[in-house]
């Protein structure tokens, strides 16, 4: 059980939603909450505040009567739960809510402690509420997606529990739990905010740092399949570059490749004097780029990912609704903390190196299946009888067909604004649009470096290097060769595909 103090780092996020981790709420969390609504309850009594005595959006200008303050709450949360399409995975809604937690939890909302209570109950015991991908565009936040979030903590809509689709007031009569008290903004703290487009982000950022060890992986293995000459992996060469990732890319490779037996010595070969009477090498003197510029192809992935990660943990630990409570300073701020920017650009930024990722895994992969390029394995690596048998013919038009939907979706979000809500909302973040389109192309990606991964295996069988291969490379050998058999024969593919994906997707390389 992890104790929660209103301030989550990305390592929280893996422990609580990766690995299923509780969360106890520290009294210090409490305290604060019951602060803010105490301050609000009061300074509100006489004054006009935006969502708590008026209407919303077009309609601030409306005065609320004091006896409709908390019809004015339900109001909102049940007309804003209008989502449609696909219901969002449980995983990345459990992220949204602890994501929603944490702002919630700093003090600067002024919602009722039952808010905090039930969320955490909500996140420890796996009940998801019912969220559709349609329907935000990120400017006062996730409204669309956060009302269905909210519309669960009074007692309403849909959840998933146990692997079910269920009403949420048989869930809570199960579980014996009672929906949140709406007291002043309940309903606007809760809604107006980047959280779902945050928490789909931060699982995102996980995701895309698996894929990227499974590449470096795949990448060091085929350098060894071809012998590659080391020299572009060395430090002397990378650190003569200042980017940060391109050393940490490169290092990475160089461990992995540290006893391969397959790996050449520039100075062993091309470096000798006995080259004089030589008119052309038989070896290639340089690597394709797929093989040999992989620390700087992958450097700017691992350094996007980096700031992306960086910029999501602010957005989670800071105050994203509006108005904005201040305790210490006694007063009420409205302006536009929801307002999704920040994180709509960096998931633009997150799926461009992600698709990256995928066109340098199907160019590794085309090289393998070519075999006028790599000149010592079979065409498709066709361990089979050539002409009668096809090997992995099939599955790179897969490859192929996915990297190419990558590239289509990695067109920014970002400066997609329409405007909406009678010009309202005149400029728009669509940062939930784009956090669940990185998400899709994520998962592409882990398609082709599945497929990848298979090819890579095939061609260590074909060459018979199971022991001369590096023992980094070897352990991938058996991982992937657990999953798939050595094709001989043609046989039907998918299973296999799919079988490695779930497999890379759910572990580390």
């Amino acid at each position: 059980m992890l104790t929660f103090n209103g301030k989550l780092g990305i390592e929280d996020f893996y422990k609580i939603i990766i690995e299923n981790k509780t969360i106890k709420i520290d009294d210090s969390v409490i305290q604060t909450v019951e602060k803010s609504f105490d301050f609000l309850k009061e300074f509100s009594e006489n004054k006009v505040i935006y969502g708590v005595n008026t209407g919303f959006g077009p309609m601030a200008q409306y005065k609320i009567k004091d006896s409709e303050r908390i019809q004015l709450q339900y109001n909102l949360i049940r007309s804003h739960a209008s989502g449609t399409g696909n219901p969002i995975s449980p995983m990345y809604v459990k992220a949204a809510m602890l994501a929603r937690l944490n702002t919630l939890s700093l003090g600067h909302s002024g919602v009722h402690k039952s808010v905090i209570n039930l969320m955490t109950e909500l996140i420890n015991r796996d009940i998801t509420p019912l969220i559709y991908e349609h329907g935000g565009v990120g400017a006062s936040g996730d409204l669309v997606q956060l009302a269905h979030l909210a519309l669960v903590l009074i007692g309403e809509g849909e959840v998933f529990y146990k692997g079910e689709r269920l009403a949420t007031k048989d869930v809570f009569k199960t579980e014996n739990l009672q929906p949140i008290s709406v007291e002043l903004r309940e309903g606007l703290a809760l809604m107006n905010g980047t959280s779902v487009m945050t928490g789909i982000g931060i699982v995102n950022t996980m995701y895309t740092r698996r894929l990227l060890n499974w590449m470096i992986s795949c990448s060091a293995a085929i350098n060894e399949i071809v012998e590659a000459y080391d020299d572009h992996l060395s430090q002397e060469l990378n650190q003569s570059k200042k980017h940060i990732g391109q050393r940490e890319i490169a290092k990475k490779m160089r461990e992995h490749l540290t006893d391969s037996q397959l790996t050449r010595k520039r100075e062993h070969h091309l470096y000798e004097n006995n080259n004089d009477n030589i008119a052309v090498f038989e070896d290639k003197v340089q690597e394709y780029y797929s093989l040999r510029c992989v620390p700087q192809i992958l450097g700017p992935v691992l350094d996007t990912l980096n700031n992306v990660e960086s910029i999501l943990i602010e957005e989670v630990n800071s105050a994203n609704d509006n108005p904005i409570v201040d305790v210490e300073k006694e007063h009420v701020y409205h302006g536009g903390n929801f307002h999704g920017d920040y994180v709509s650009l960096e998931m633009d930024k997150l799926k461009i190196v992600v698709t990256k990722m995928s066109m340098l895994a199907e160019r590794q992969l085309n090289y393998l299946l070519n075999t006028r390029l790599n000149d010592i394995l079979p065409p498709f690596v066709n361990l089979g009888k050539l002409g009668l048998n096809f090997g992995m013919q099939g599955v790179q038009f897969t490859a192929t067909s996915t990297t190419a939907e990558n590239q289509t979706l990695s067109n920014p979000m970002y400066v997609h604004s329409i405007p909406n809500n009678n010009d309202n909302q005149d400029i728009v973040s669509m940062g939930t649009n784009a956090a669940l389109m990185t998400k899709k192309v994520i998962e592409n990606a882990f398609e082709v470096m599945a497929i990848e991964l298979i090819t890579v295996v095939q061609a260590i069988e074909h060459l018979k290097a199971q022991d001369k291969v590096s023992s980094k490379t070897r352990k991938l050998y058996n991982e992937i060769r657990k999953l798939v058999p050595i094709f001989t024969e043609d046989v039907i593919m998918y299973p296999y595909v799919n079988t490695v994906k779930d497999y890379i997707i759910n572990n580390k390389s």
